[in-house]
């Protein structure tokens, strides 16, 4: 049974490490969560697999004081719930999130987009030019990569029938590719606990098993942004690229320079 519910802050979120007001918005028949902390310049923070709003959690604490800090879950992830027939594709987040701007009625927003974030932010950037000035985009992408050897090799194996196994009976993803993401600090019980929870049943995992299926089967949707960078190449844009990512590799943060799309990585 998950420990997460509609409208309802699960009483496990500990108040010390995610002392943030938990908030919950009716987005087009889901109930996303997100926090909104502080007072100034708006930014908007988007999470990848299989985290939430929590991975911002001490950016947010650093920030507030001088940024309005704005972070939701993806239906489906962290305390967020989908409605029925929600499919947890990268398409669909990108429906969702422009919702949630809209609904929120954000203006002047900075996104902040990591992994699928990023890739999900500038779909709503390009949706929604006027509402968005900056850009800041960590260990992303925002093109196909069918064809890339170790995207395919992670998409085939971790999105196919082994990989969607391990990942909605033992929580692999979360198991896994959390640990793996902390190079100089591995997360402790208490926060490992916080990225397992939303995810403690098979129905809730499915939202983190399915991206990486998406990575090859959402070839057209990533086409579609990267045919619509040019529009928002005007944007202020910071790129933070953490060089030990496994699957952002160094010369893919390449890729965000001006040559042409054909010589993505």
């Amino acid at each position: 049974m998950s420990g997460v519910a509609a409208n309802v802050r699960p009483s496990w979120v500990d108040d010390g490490l995610f002392p943030f007001e938990s908030r919950f918005a009716d987005i087009d028949g889901h109930t996303v969560h997100y926090v909104d902390e502080g007072s100034g310049p708006t930014l908007l923070f988007l999470h990848g697999n299989p985290t939430w709003s929590f991975l911002w959690r001490d950016v947010i604490r650093a920030l507030r004081e001088d940024f309005r800090c704005v972070a939701l879950d993806y239906p489906g992830f962290g305390l967020s719930t989908p409605k029925p027939g929600y499919r947890y594709w990268p398409e669909e987040h990108a429906d969702v999130v422009t919702a949630f701007v809209d609904a929120l009625g954000l203006g002047e927003v900075t996104l902040v987009g990591q992994d699928w974030g990023g890739l999900i932010g500038l779909a709503v950037v390009q949706r929604r030019p006027d509402v968005f000035t900056r850009l800041v985009l960590a260990n992303t992408w925002a093109w196909p990569v069918n064809g890339v050897f170790h995207f395919e090799y992670f998409s085939r194996i971790f999105g196919g029938p082994p990989g969607r196994f391990l990942a909605r009976r033992l929580n692999f993803v979360v198991n896994m590719f959390v640990p793996l993401g902390h190079r100089r600090r591995k997360p402790d019980a208490l926060e490992m606990a916080h990225y397992r929870r939303p995810m403690d049943d098979p129905g809730r995992r499915r939202a983190s098993a399915e991206f990486p299926r998406r990575v090859l089967a959402s070839r057209a949707f990533f086409a579609e942004i990267e045919g619509g960078l040019p529009g928002i190449a005007h944007f202020p844009t910071l790129i933070v690229w953490g060089d030990k990512d496994i699957a952002f590799r160094p010369r893919n943060a390449n890729a965000w320079k001006p040559p042409s799309p054909t010589t993505r990585p």
